[in-house]
């Protein structure tokens, strides 16, 4: 049999080629469960108000991978010493660090998977590859979960200045056309060094630190928490809401397998088998998507009005204020629903609701970005700048919206 060869390379429109450093990276991206990122969206419902942002997981995954590898040439100049199967734990780990997404994941795991979150099902998932792979994994998981000995290679993987950061702020600003969030990738990692096993940024990097929690905040504010983003997002977790009582009901919903799997069943941290693990795997943006066009047809009021706001893009109005709303005007407002489609007050709730939403751009005390002087003396970074705003930066605010229906005069 003819050798393939494996060590390929993929252009990437934001960084040019991106190269496949070794055999098991390349085994590891051909694996069924990683090509099904190329199946969940990046941004979610973010497509609905930035109609460029369709870029997936898939294409993250690897941008991270490309940043990974500049971080540990880039630290090997510097004189950090980083092993070969050091390098190859990072390329794994930070490859497979979204594995756990589901579709649209963050409404998934408000409505149909309880009390388990993205990253615990990427660990299941490296385990499970894992075995598959003869233990070749072991190291990245280990530095995935932070229990290796040497911090700064988890800290690369995760912490505030991390490459996967690094590339979706770069990543999504590029596919949304939103310049705020445009940062220079390339030149922060070339400012990082590390000391006693702890990831630091020269002093000179400091301009770029600002910038980088400056477009992170602004991307947050214009991007991620758009008032759209938002309330396609609640829309969508009260769509799966609904679809799992109605089938609790006893409901015959038409939904693909998988989808189906896990609206009648009650999936929490405790039950996630090997089983259920496979059976996730097989869910994407298309289950959820396909069966929403087919439930617009649904004989529940909620579930087809629901479905169809998202497919028709024709969502709720939301309003946006730094004070919690009145009570009174949200009752109000269900009252008149209720009245106005002669429904109850249960199902009148699906379509009016508040929450909030907060932004803090940098956790201070919470895996700090410290910065390096050249006298050796390690500041960290609100403290570093003469830039007041990064303190302001460091908390969270906190805005509440409100959901109610568009009246049709």
């Amino acid at each position: 049999m003819k050798k393939r060869n494996k060590l390929k390379i993929l252009n990437d429109p934001i960084y040019g080629f991106i190269t496949i450093p070794n055999e098991l990276i390349f085994d590891l991206i051909e694996h069924k469960y990683f090509q099904r990122l190329r199946r969940i969206s990046q941004m979610g419902l973010s497509y609905l108000v930035y109609p460029g942002a369709h870029h997936t997981r898939f294409h993250h995954a690897l941008g991270c991978m490309y940043l990974m590898q500049k971080a540990v040439r880039v630290l090997r100049f510097k004189g950090v010493s980083i092993s070969e199967e050091e390098e190859e734990g990072l390329y794994v780990a930070i490859l497979l660090h979204d594995i756990g997404h589901g579709p649209f994941s963050h409404a998934m795991e408000h409505s149909i998977v309880n009390e388990i979150n993205h990253e615990s099902i990427s660990l299941m998932f490296m385990e499970k590859i894992n075995e598959e792979f003869n233990g070749s994994l072991t190291l990245a998981i280990q530095i995935f979960k932070g229990e290796y000995h040497r911090k700064f290679l988890h800290q690369l993987i995760s912490s505030q200045l991390d490459m996967d950061r690094l590339d979706y702020l770069k990543r999504d600003s590029f596919y949304t056309g939103v310049a705020e969030g445009n940062i220079n990738s390339e030149r922060l990692i070339t400012m990082l060094t590390v000391v006693n096993d702890e990831l630091m940024i020269e002093e000179k990097g400091i301009y770029s630190v600002e910038k980088f929690l400056l477009a992170r905040r602004l991307m947050y504010w214009q991007v991620y928490l758009h008032k759209t983003s938002i309330v396609a997002e609640n829309v969508l977790i009260r769509v799966l809401q609904r679809a799992k009582e109605l089938v609790d009901d006893g409901v015959e919903l038409e939904a693909s397998k998988a989808l189906k799997f896990f609206l009648q069943n009650k999936i929490t941290a405790d039950n996630f088998t090997e089983d259920v693990l496979e059976t996730f795997a097989k869910l994407d943006d298309y289950d959820v998507v396909s069966a929403m066009k087919e439930w617009m047809s649904s004989e529940d009021f909620v579930l087809r009005t629901l479905s169809a706001m998202i497919i028709n893009r024709d969502l709720l109005k939301i309003k946006i204020k730094k004070k919690p709303f009145d009570n009174e005007k949200k009752e109000k407002q269900i009252e008149k629903f209720k009245q106005a489609y002669k429904i109850s007050d249960a199902e009148a709730r699906y379509f009016v609701f508040g929450g909030t939403i907060t932004n803090q751009a940098y956790h201070q005390n919470k895996q700090n970005i410290n910065i390096l002087y050249k006298s050796r003396k390690v500041v960290d970074i609100v403290k570093a700048t003469d830039e007041y705003n990064l303190e302001a930066l460091s908390k969270p605010v906190t805005k509440y919206f409100m959901c109610s229906p568009k009246y049709k005069h």
